[in-house]
């Protein structure tokens, strides 16, 4: 349990039970005809208050059960994932050591991949001296997933829980050791705050070699007013290093070297700068890794910082035929623990398998990093997926394993797809396409790339459309550029677009033109947002015809409307001749402007060079395969690091001496 208990994650440590019945209604999920029925559910109020009148937990860690009351440990950290233990490792049963004293009952359960709940054993506590109860529990029937957990039941008085472990017996008695590596950008709290946490924790300590932090932006962390705090925490085991901006793969690559140049850790462990990271899932996944029965990346689960009991990445898949990233199979995205419970969600009990794990965090062994080299250097978007498919095919999967999470800023409140990173989700995506697309020449990529572009440029989103362009470009000329590329791309990207009206944001909508029509909507309807298939193929049949009309005079000099970011579907856009749009975050909007002639080039390009692309598909795969080993060698990475010059690294830094403690590269 955290030390904070917090109410808006208390539901996935602990909660109270007052009895079970019939199961809610079905979940949404990714899986394709999943079958949601037999779902249990406890008969209580909601998951944040269960605890409530049924128990308490102490500033020791020690759990109070009230008399003639229940508390459920059947919760996301508290429950142990049997059906993952089972197929990654060779035990045949684990371990639950329990510590109690009091009056009550221990409950354990088990769960099948359907959901269903099977009580599997109990143990009976009468006794005001502390108890210990070992209960040995087989690991067969988990093949497909499933779980175990315990409830605690007290009688007449209350009963205490004072410890409970889940362990197996192993001759390995010492834990690998881990060096953490932190990528970081203008986050100076974010990652002091995260630095000061490791720092408190002496499980972790213990099997920590090195927390390197690699700072590549101009608020640095060594000027945070707390910093000085976390650096005595961790003592020597603290290593700095700033170096320019080179994008999380930079900066990941920067930390993978350093992790397995030393030669002392058995892992490095990723963590995004912008999580807080629940320190008992480090522990937990050396455990595995060390415990597996062969080389395996663990990767942990992503919780919203913002809805702190909602879980928001399960699990990673990509889906081979269109080549896109999504979540794994029979998963849903989103899921709020605090409104149905782990044991009342049957989707939950099935074992999911992933295809990579988002490096917000991902320990990685560096025997594999020594083995299939660093990230590529894509900068952003799509290293840790290229990289967990990279390892996969040499042999060592990724789990993504329950119980295992840190609390990350969710993505749904931005679309990094329309900005300048819109280059690198275009480019990223089809590079790992070229590298390790099954089809012959990429399933479907080619074609939705020209799709996605079209739909850009039917929503006036120019400036996009040329990134993404170039982005194509920059693919069909080869490999050879990719390391060249990430030094000078983003500052080219960002200059391209400021010459377009969609490209220059204002956080003030008085900054525009009123918008004003020349006519008023028909029957004052507007432009339509419709639900149904049907009725967005019409209207991106009307809207691609208005891509070759003149465009209103009026137009160019008053907005015609102003569309929320939650409206701006492409099929909506295209309708318009110009329009205040806001953006995914509701800090700024834009005005977009129609510009046919623009249209017109940028369509005439795109055909062009997705046609080329379709056409050199197997050739372009061929070469990108051959150039990934020198591209993602530490030797190659070593050159780019070492090639900033200083006048590169100093632009936009503060002045005065380097801070003590920190490397340059």
């Amino acid at each position: 349990m955290r030390a904070d208990q917090e109410l808006d994650v208390r539901s996935l440590y602990l909660a109270g039970v007052s009895g079970f019945s019939g199961g809610g209604g079905p979940s949404r999920q990714s899986g394709a005809g999943h079958d949601e029925g037999g779902e249990t559910q406890e008969s209580t109020s909601s998951e944040t208050d269960k605890i409530m009148g049924h128990g308490r937990v102490t500033d020791d860690g020690h759990t109070i059960v009230e008399a003639e009351h229940r508390l459920t440990f059947g919760t996301y950290f508290n429950a142990f994932p049997a059906s993952y233990w089972r197929r990654w490792t060779d035990f045949e049963a684990v371990t639950l050591r329990i510590r109690a004293r009091g009056d009550g009952n221990v409950i354990v359960y088990r769960s099948t991949s359907k959901g269903h709940v099977v009580r599997a054993s109990s143990a009976a506590v009468d006794s005001e001296q502390s108890t210990d109860i070992e209960l040995v529990l087989p690991l067969k029937p988990f093949i497909d997933g499933g779980w175990y957990w315990f409830d605690v039941e007290a009688g007449d008085r209350e009963i205490v829980i004072e410890s409970a472990v889940w362990g197996f017996p192993t001759d390995r008695t010492v834990s690998s050791t881990v060096t953490i590596g932190i990528t970081t950008f203008n986050r100076p709290d974010f990652c002091v705050d995260q630095l000061l946490n490791l720092g408190q924790d002496a499980a972790v300590l213990e099997i920590l070699d090195e927390v390197v932090v690699v700072d590549q932006g101009t608020q640095k962390v060594v000027h945070n007013e707390h910093f000085e705090r976390a650096a005595e925490a961790l003592g020597a085991k603290l290593r700095v290093i700033e170096q320019p901006n080179l994008g999380g793969s930079g900066g990941f690559s920067r930390a993978m070297s350093e992790g397995v140049s030393r030669g002392d850790s058995d892992y490095v462990l990723l963590l995004d700068d912008d999580v807080v990271c629940e320190l008992e899932g480090i522990l937990r996944a050396v455990a595995l890794a060390d415990l597996a029965k062969q080389t395996v990346l663990v990767g942990g689960q992503m919780f919203s910082l913002y809805d702190r009991s909602v879980m928001h990445a399960y699990g990673e898949a990509i889906g081979t035929w269109r080549w896109f990233w999504g979540p794994a199979p029979a998963t849903l995205h989103g899921h709020d623990f605090a409104r149905k419970s782990l044991r009342s969600t049957s989707w939950l009990h099935r074992r999911i398998d992933v295809d990579y794990n988002g490096w917000w965090m991902c320990l990685i062994p560096t025997k594999v990093i020594r083995e299939i080299g660093l990230s590529l250097p894509m900068f952003i978007k799509w290293d840790d997926a290229e990289f967990g498919l990279r390892a996969r095919a040499a042999g060592y999967p990724t789990v993504t394993m329950p119980g295992v999470a840190v609390w990350h800023v969710p993505w749904t409140e931005k679309d990094d797809t329309l900005d300048w990173q819109a280059y690198f989700h275009e480019r990223n995506r089809l590079v790992s396409g070229l590298l390790h697309s099954p089809y012959e020449r990429g399933g479907r990529l080619a074609v939705e790339s020209l799709e996605n572009h079209v739909k850009r440029l039917m929503s006036m989103q120019y400036s996009t459309g040329e990134t993404i362009l170039m982005a194509l470009s920059d693919v069909l000329e080869g490999p050879e550029r990719m390391h060249r590329d990430m030094s000078f791309r983003l500052k080219e990207l960002r200059t391209l677009r400021e010459q377009y009206s969609d490209g220059r944001s204002s956080a003030d909508l008085d900054d525009f033109p009123a918008p004003r029509l020349k006519k008023p909507p028909r029957r004052g309807r507007g432009v339509p947002n419709p639900s149904d298939t049907v009725g967005k193929v019409k209207m991106a049949v009307t809207g691609l015809v208005r891509q070759v009309r003149p465009t209103r005079p009026l137009a160019q000099e008053h907005p015609e409307g102003i569309v929320p970011h939650v409206d701006q579907r492409w099929y909506r856009l295209a309708h318009f001749d110009s329009a205040i749009v806001s953006t995914a975050d509701g800090v700024a909007a834009s005005w977009y402007r129609r510009d046919t002639a623009e249209f017109r080039a940028q369509l005439a390009r795109s055909t062009a060079l997705h046609k080329r692309l379709y056409q050199e598909w197997p050739e372009l795969a061929r070469r990108y395969r051959e150039a990934l080993p020198e591209l993602t060698s530490p030797e190659k990475w070593k050159l780019t690091f070492e090639g900033l010059d200083d006048d590169e690294f100093d632009a936009g830094l503060p002045s005065g001496p380097a801070a003590e403690g920190t490397v340059r590269p």
